[in-house]
């Protein structure tokens, strides 16, 4: 699997993010109604406008995870979620941040991030679930939509310019800081407060969700209970527990909520703890030995039948540092037993063009998609092996109908400007190029390069056009963002 340099991060959004309005009263027995107060003033369109606005930031400025496996785990587990929740009023899209910090937040437009450290104290699929049915509960009560309609009643600005002020913050730190002191009147105190009912609130919510979706609603209180224990007395709380308070009461209260709900003892999720080592491995920050020694010391207490997903990991490691023999020694035996596992036919591809067996990739790729035609994560990974085949048309063919069907993944985009690099079309590369500038809210650059492009293109041509068009498309969208903050 390709990888691309991730962007420095900054741990401010999340905070910001999770200060929110106090929850609609209710017993200890009924749900809270659902949050509607904001659709005033703050449209479900608006919403989805901003969040798209705000990942357009966040692309530029957080380590956002591209590994294509990872990102289908997480949105197919997240929409697991999502298509038993109540409330839903918008699309959800689920990505990773590469962070060791315990963390995960919402914004507008259903987007929800999960830290990649998470993998890494969720002991169990149910348990990381849980953390993304709490989130999807703060979308689906319009949380940050209500906060800023009650903001907007204490201060002398519309809900429209405090969002803007938190457009700022995420795009500039300094000046947003300022822009959200000088437009809030609500003080410190009160907004923990609004933070503690708020997470009550998407507990309860999120309970309700996990166990609808068939995990175990008792996992939520068992993480709670974990973390506030490790961390019990500490002066350095991670972030999650930094932007979700978690006093003895939310703990007590999600127990209480879960009892009402059957302890549901699933076997262990494959998927995830193969996901779970492929986080330890390439997407934690750690060195190759440390990654060794995390994965050895899991092997040691992990059940006979629980091993592979950990040989699995190991092998990725040695794949990534060169040490292609041990990582045959693992990985052969793994895709011999489930040759059709899309973790194994990823890292086996990995080590095919490693060592150069363009070929063998290539047709490995093929075979799979005979079983799994609809893949994303084969597709791309196919145009990334002819690209690195030197099938440059192959690839291209490939890319240009990928980021049709995926207009929001950066990898399709990069890969596509680098195949037409390979190609010598530089002008077709500098639109592509551009496609992802754009995706990363860098305007300027982006329409800058189709105004190259358009140079480049034969006078009156169909490209030039296409070029064109694109640039009054960019410049529209350029004010658009503008505006919004």
């Amino acid at each position: 699997m390709f990888r691309f340099a991730n962007a420095p991060t900054y741990l401010l959004l999340s905070a910001l993010l999770s200060s929110s309005i106090p929850a609609i009263a209710s017993d200890d027995n009924r749900l809270p109604e659902m949050g509607t107060t904001a659709s005033s003033t703050l449209t479900i369109d608006k919403e989805r406008e901003y969040g798209d606005a705000y990942m357009r930031v966040i692309r530029a400025s957080q380590p956002v995870i591209s590994d294509p496996l990872l990102s289908d785990y997480v949105q197919s587990l997240g929409h697991k979620l999502v298509a038993n929740a109540e409330g839903v009023r918008t699309p959800f899209y689920f990505f990773l941040i590469q962070n060791y910090e315990i963390n995960a937040f919402a914004f507008f437009g259903g987007h929800v991030a999960l830290h990649s450290g998470l993998f890494l104290h969720a002991q169990s699929e149910s348990e990381l679930a849980s953390v993304l049915a709490h989130e999807i509960a703060h979308v689906t009560q319009r949380h940050l939509a209500r906060k800023m309609e009650a903001d907007a009643k204490n201060s002398p600005l519309t809900v429209a310019a405090l969002v803007g002020s938190l457009l700022l913050t995420v795009a500039a730190p300094e000046a947003g800081i300022a822009a959200i002191h000088a437009t809030t009147a609500a003080n410190i105190q009160g907004q923990i407060n609004f933070t503690r009912s708020n997470e009550k609130e998407a507990d309860s919510i999120g309970i309700k969700t996990l166990a609808k979706a068939g995990f175990d609603a008792h996992a939520m209180p068992r993480f709670f209970e974990r973390l506030a224990e490790q961390y019990r007395y500490t002066s350095k709380l991670p972030a999650m527990l930094l932007t979700h308070p978690l006093p003895e009461s939310r703990v007590t209260d999600s127990r209480m909520r879960a009892r009402n709900y059957p302890t549901v003892v699933l076997p262990p999720s494959e998927r995830y703890l193969l996901a779970r080592s492929r986080v330890v491995a390439r997407n934690a920050g750690f060195s190759e030995t440390s990654s060794l020694n995390w994965l050895n010391r899991e092997l040691k207490k992990a059940a006979p039948n629980r091993r592979k997903e950990l040989n699995y990991g190991k092998a990725l490691v040695y794949i990534d540092n060169a040490k292609y023999q041990q990582a045959h020694q693992l990985l052969d035996p793994l895709i011999a037993g489930e040759p059709d596992n899309m973790f194994y036919i990823d890292a086996a591809t990995d080590l095919d063009l490693n060592q150069k067996q363009y070929q063998r990739a290539i047709s490995r790729l093929v075979n799979a998609q005979k079983n799994n035609p609809d893949s994303s994560v084969l597709r791309i990974n196919l145009a990334n092996a002819y690209l690195e085949a030197g099938k440059y048309q192959q690839s291209i063919k490939i890319l240009n109908r990928y980021t049709y069907d995926h207009p929001d993944d950066t990898n399709g985009w990069a890969l596509l400007a680098k195949s037409y690099a390979k190609l010598g079309n530089r002008a077709a590369e500098l639109a592509s190029f551009g496609e992802l500038l754009a995706l990363r809210a860098q305007w300027d650059r982006a329409i800058n390069n189709y105004m190259q492009a358009a140079q480049m293109a034969k006078l009156g041509s169909m490209a030039q056009a296409r070029y064109d068009a694109r640039i009054d498309q960019l410049r529209f969208q350029r004010q658009k963002f503008k505006a919004l903050q």
